[in-house]
């Protein structure tokens, strides 16, 4: 699981790397607002951990940027030292998910954890993703690009439905690889066999290119202001 930590808090970061790492986590960190907002909209994360007492920009700031200007849909687990209703409140209204006040049991936080991203996905189960020419019925498993089907395989449909999630960002080869195949994935010429079989169906009848490679680092889907 890709988790996001932000948090300025040095000792907080460091027991968060020792007892989340251990447990198959994969830990992003920025120290301050405006990093966390460049790294959670550059990249993919499972969920983001944000600790309200920012230096500068707060993170009751932040989350509200992440929501109502960059759109980003990722669950946000908020970390306080503030235990009143009115604090909480305040970080449920700008889009928090959950939130957790210090001290805190580690085993707790990761419980909470999976339970937003675990709800995040089913929720995503059940949407029709967008993107483009691109359309995607995660309950019916129908994805079409301008109207006409695509003729997936079960993989090839795992990997589309991460790049769409994700669109227009960057999604990390080790990020597909963990869709596709948890923690356990196969040499990265599986991988690289996946995405030519995908793109053979997602590309090919079509124009233009949309699916994109960044060398060595992921792939993404080109915005129609691209084409």
């Amino acid at each position: 699981m890709q988790v996001l930590v932000i948090e300025d808090n040095s000792d907080i970061i460091a027991n968060l790397y020792g007892y989340l790492e251990p447990l198959g986590y994969v830990l992003d960190v920025a120290r301050n607002g405006n990093a966390g907002i460049a790294c959670a909209t550059a990249a993919f994360h499972d969920v983001i951990i944000l600790d309200l007492s920012l230096p500068g920009m707060d993170g009751v700031e932040v989350c509200r940027r992440l929501r109502q200007e960059h759109r980003l849909a990722t669950p946000i687990l908020m970390l306080t030292a503030r235990d009143s209703v009115h604090d909480k409140l305040t970080g449920f209204e700008v889009g928090a998910d959950d939130y957790l006040v210090k001290p805190y049991s580690l085993p707790e936080l990761d419980a909470r954890l999976k339970a937003l991203v675990r709800r995040a996905r089913n929720e995503h189960v059940q949407s029709v993703l967008v993107f483009g020419e691109l359309r995607l019925d995660t309950g019916t498993g129908l994805a079409t690009r301008a109207g006409q089907p695509l003729e997936l395989t079960p993989t090839g449909y795992k990997i589309l439905t991460a790049l769409m999630r994700a669109a227009p960002k960057l999604i990390s080869r080790e990020e597909i690889a963990r869709e596709i195949w948890g923690d356990n994935p196969p040499d990265s010429d599986a991988l690289r066999t996946h995405i030519h079989t995908l793109r053979q169906a997602l590309d090919k009848p079509f124009p233009y290119p949309m699916l994109l490679t960044s060398p060595g680092i992921g792939y993404r889907l080109k915005t129609p202001s691209e084409a």
